[in-house]
């Protein structure tokens, strides 16, 4: 069970796929940071100083007006967080978008999948004679 347990880490799709977890983690957390701390600023200065990630409706609980999210959370309140989520869409689609962009790239510069080659004339004139000898 040992020796097929490290033949199958040995092999390159699983190191593959390892490193690529790896790098997408670090990427989300590029991404992460240039929603939050370059776009989303913007965004609210657009907006008349809007700040999204602390934007949120109380569903239920008592929590007075322009409480922080946190301070509403750790006060016991049911809240509609919808300011992250907004955030949460924009690192989405900024990921999406430079995923995109990285394939299509890819795509590019790989040379096209060769036609997979049939048979030759040589071939086809044997197959035509043998099935007329029939």
């Amino acid at each position: 069970m040992m020796s097929e347990f490290k033949e199958f880490i040995a092999k390159g799709n699983v190191l593959d796929l390892a490193v690529g977890v790896i790098i997408g983690a670090a990427f989300g957390k590029i991404v992460t940071s240039l929603t939050d701390d370059l776009i989303m600023p913007v965004v609210g200065r657009i907006f008349g100083g809007l700040d999204f990630s602390s934007k949120y409706m109380v569903l239920s609980g008592d929590v007075a007006a322009g409480t922080p999210l946190d301070a509403a959370r750790k006060a016991g309140a049911n809240v509609l967080a919808y300011g992250s989520f907004v955030t949460a869409v924009i690192n989405f689609l900024i990921m999406a978008f430079v995923i995109f962009q990285i394939v299509r790239a890819a795509n590019k510069a790989m040379p096209p999948a060769a036609a997979p080659a049939g048979p030759s004339e040589v071939d086809l004139l044997t197959e035509i004679r043998d099935s007329l000898k029939k």
